[in-house]
């Protein structure tokens, strides 16, 4: 990796040496993995986890950008003819495709301008002689140009010309636009008006504080920069920037005029000035600092939606446990689903317990629902949180209460879950069941293993993220594929039981690589041993290599295979398993773990390619078999009573489960139908400029109700103890 390039990418990068850069970019061009560069190439890269290994990356990737477009500009410049050694310094010394931009401006092919089609009818020479601020008549110098065959019928046709060619050239002085761009962005403002018939279109008021609002730019927050522009392509805003011109114009005086005397040729340089900045300048900079501000705006929403998603998707799951999915609705039905401890589906129904069902179906609704739960001994119910979910949660908690053996009930976020219910991979995994059952089967999955159902779900519509059709549908496709694929490999399947659609987010598996290994499995039945993949068709040895360490085999024949110990690693593992007098059989036992907790690391015989760090992670591995991540995890919050908006009263103390979490607070689910919101202001007496420091999607809280709007629908709460 060129030298130049790894100390660039080094620079915007804090704790991260200009060597790990370069090991990080090798392993990578060698066709690694960002989980498995972390997991199983820490001595190599000093340790590094998958967000600073992705960092790298990303910022290589902007690196490489910015040193391709400053070679385009130059050679285009060279080209020319115009290239001199001290712009080419410039051009290279840029560090950002804007400055590099602001350079190229005057050189850059575009159509045909006023000022060009003066320069054609011979009017540069005079704008020139006009910028060597002459004491003579304009008017007179500028009778020498007139011409009508070059159609300059007069005087004041030719300054207007040399007029355009000034104010043309004044708009292209990279220098000057990079002035005004930060001045701009450190003392102008945003500002939004409520358009003629803004406000018939925003029958809910949506988008009221910004019917008169400004905001300075530098304080812009990306969730009122994505409701701004949301409200202006709706038609329901007029946004517009605005900067005191004054000490632009001053800047412009003192880098064009200077010194100079006052006269003919220094009052018609300002007249140039003042039009260059009113036509060129001003409205380029007003964009860029919209799309700037929009850039970060997504940019920041994207980091949102993925840590969210994240956190969704590490949440712990309920093992071991018979569950039904309940799927709410009103007219149609609520649609059930029974799966077993291992997620298998074993039965559905469909009931009718709410209007507008007849009386005989709503009354012969709890005995149906009380059969089905007591016949296959369910430990837990999984609501789903859409239409009729409130009141669905009512009917189970009074039936759960005529049964004798404990059940409770979780409401679950099924978002997303008819998308995926709908889709192909649904149809064919329950071909002869309605997409509402399929929902029921998704909604009771999600309970026992949020992770290995989710990642079947396009991420846009698992309701976690703000404004995320808003975002850019590449970058956040790309930035959601990196989260997903973090939570799997931190997590692990088991290569038994895993679908293809979680297969295909472990390291180095393909879509086609990961159907053959499910389809190998339906055809010789489970896998005993890792180093059967090697016949899965298509699954070379990059791919066992990248891939084997996060495949989990249970009780299979080697207990190594239920580690997330990388086969490379094996012979090692077996010296750590006698040095600790521990039998491979005995993985899993508490006084396997207790003998291994004795073991040092330092102390442990090995070869040079086995760094502390490989060791370390060997024997913790050891003493945790089949570990689970997600088991550290808040486990979803169990209820078996009900609450309902009428039932809140200021000062009340709850539990509930973190939704969502956005920039300006967090959405808490305190089981009645609507979120209620945690401002910002409110998550703890300290001062917090990002929520996400604070909570996180899937954590159990405690709030306190602030206030209920019951006209709106709307609970405000607080996690400040009102007695504090």
């Amino acid at each position: 990796m060129e030298e130049q390039t790894v100390q660039l990418v080094k620079n915007n990068l804090q704790g991260i040496s200009g060597k790990q850069v370069n090991t990080v970019l090798k392993l990578m061009d060698e066709g690694n993995t960002v989980p498995f560069i972390a997991r199983y190439r820490k001595e190599m890269t000093g340790s590094l986890d998958e967000v600073q290994i992705q960092d790298i990356e990303t910022e290589y990737k902007r690196v490489t950008t910015l040193q391709d477009r400053k070679t385009a500009v130059v050679k285009s410049i060279a080209e020319q003819g115009k290239l001199t050694e001290t712009l080419e310094k410039k051009i290279q010394s840029a560090e950002k495709i804007q400055d590099v931009e602001d350079l190229y401006l005057p050189y850059k092919q575009k159509r045909q301008t006023k000022a060009m089609v003066a320069k054609e009818r011979g009017l540069e020479p005079l704008a020139n002689w006009i910028l060597s601020f002459p004491t003579d008549s304009l008017t007179t110098k500028a009778e020498q140009f007139v011409d009508a065959e070059k159609k300059l019928p007069d005087v004041q046709a030719v300054l207007d010309g040399s007029h355009e060619i000034l104010a043309e050239a004044f708009s292209e002085i990279a220098v000057v636009r990079n002035w005004i761009r930060n001045q701009t962005m450190t003392n102008g403002t945003v500002e939004t008006t409520v358009k003629t018939k803004g406000k018939e279109l925003d029958e809910l008021g949506v988008y009221q504080q910004y019917y008169q609002f400004e905001e300075p730019i530098k304080r812009m927050s990306s969730t009122r920069t994505m409701a701004i522009n949301r409200g202006e392509k709706e038609k329901i805003l007029t946004v517009k920037v605005k900067v005191e011109t004054e000490p632009i114009m001053t800047f412009f005086r003192f880098r064009l005029i200077g010194k100079h005397a006052d006269s003919e040729a220094t009052q018609f340089i300002e007249v140039a000035y003042q039009d260059a900045y009113k036509r060129f300048i001003g409205p380029a900079i007003e964009r860029e600092i919209r799309n700037s501000l929009t850039d970060d705006a997504q940019e920041q929403s994207i980091k949102v939606f993925g840590q969210n998603l994240y956190n969704l998707l590490m949440q712990a799951p309920i093992k071991g446990k018979v569950v039904l999915g309940f799927d709410p609705a009103y007219r149609t039905g609520c649609k059930l689903a029974v799966i077993d401890e291992n997620g298998k589906f074993l039965e559905k129904a469909v009931i009718y317990p709410h209007k507008p069902a007849p009386e005989a179906k709503r009354q012969a609704a709890q005995q149906e629902f009380i059969d089905l739960l007591t016949k296959y001994h369910v430990e837990m119910i999984a609501i789903g949180n859409g239409t009729a979910s409130r009141e669905s949660e009512l009917f189970v908690a009074e039936a759960i209460t005529k049964i004798k053996q404990p059940i409770y009930y979780v409401i679950v976020n099924e978002a997303g879950a008819s998308v995926y219910s709908a889709s192909q991979e649904a149809r064919d995994e329950f071909p002869d069941l309605h997409v509402e059952q399929r929902s029921a089967i998704s909604i009771g999955r999600r309970l026992q293993d949020p992770l290995a159902e989710l990642v079947k779900i396009n991420p846009e519509s698992v309701g976690v993220g703000q404004y995320q059709h808003d975002l850019p549908a590449k970058d956040l496709d790309s930035e959601l594929d990196v989260v997903v694929e973090r939570a799997v490999n931190r997590v692990g399947v088991n290569l038994n039981t895993a679908s293809y659609q979680l297969l295909t987010h472990i390291s180095g598996l393909s879509k086609t690589i990961a159907e053959n290994i499910v389809k190998y499995r339906d055809e010789n039945g489970r896998y005993n041993s890792r180093t059967e993949l090697k016949k899965v068709p298509r699954l070379g040895p990059k791919a066992f290599e990248q891939s084997v360490g996060f495949l989990r085999i249970i009780g299979g024949k080697t207990p190594l295979d239920n580690t997330d110990i990388h086969p490379e690693s094996y012979a090692t593992a077996k010296k750590v398993l006698i040095a600790a007098g521990v039998d491979a059989k005995e993985l899993g036992t508490d006084s396997a773990a207790d003998k291994l907790k004795q073991i040092n690391a330092k102390q442990l015989p090995t070869d040079e390619s086995v760094g502390m760090e490989t060791l370390n992670d060997i024997l913790n591995s050891l003493q945790n078999p089949g570990r689970d991540l997600r088991d550290n995890m808040p486990a979803p919050l169990l209820r078996k009573d009900v609450l309902t908006m009428e039932d809140l009263s200021e000062g009340m103390k709850l539990e509930g489960t973190v939704r969502n979490v956005v920039d300006f607070g967090a959405f808490v689910d305190i089981g009645v139908k609507h979120d209620g919101l945690v401002h910002v202001s409110k998550l703890t007496k300290k001062f917090v400029s990002d929520p996400k420091q604070v909570v996180s999607v899937g954590d159990i809280v405690e709030v306190w109700i602030d206030s209920v709007d019951l006209n709106r629908q709307r609970i405000q709460l607080t996690m400040i103890d009102p007695k504090e």
